[in-house]
């Protein structure tokens, strides 16, 4: 099999322009697998993903309630836009179905509802910072 050093290269610029962290391509028998993650061997071995963010929840009282988890990986606003009142505070009572943030994705703004009735006990991301699927942005009480 000869490699395509071009088709590497645009796959690469692809991780970068779409902010990705991994990208397969697949034509016929011929596979290549293109990464930014620098999640150890170990870790891949386990199939454990190790995430770069901080919001781990510290204590154990942080583990019981509802959580909301992010849909797709992007950036999570609080508000709709900068300076505006955010979505939900800690304390405030919500609905089913109410949006709790945004996840930007490729310049698309996606609305994240909340997955039940409730209040809001914790907020574990702050406004403009990454996440990932499935990272639990917020716990209901």
């Amino acid at each position: 099999m000869k490699i395509d050093k071009k088709l590497i290269k645009e796959l690469v610029d692809y991780l970068r322009e779409f902010n990705l962290t991994e990208l397969e391509y697949q034509e016929g028998q011929s596979k290549i697998k293109v990464s930014k993650t620098s999640t150890s061997i170990e870790s891949l071995k386990t199939g454990a993903i190790v995430s770069p963010n901080k919001s781990v929840l510290k204590s154990p009282e942080d583990s019981e309630g509802t959580r909301i988890k992010s849909p797709i990986i992007g950036t999570a606003y609080l508000a709709p836009e900068p300076g505006a009142k955010k979505f939900v505070e800690v304390g405030a009572k919500i609905k089913k179905g109410q949006t709790v943030m945004i996840v930007e994705a490729m310049k698309t703004m996606n609305h994240v509802p909340s997955t039940s009735d409730g209040e809001i006990k914790k907020i574990l991301v702050e406004d403009g910072q990454p996440v990932e699927f499935g990272q639990t942005l917020v716990i209901l009480k």
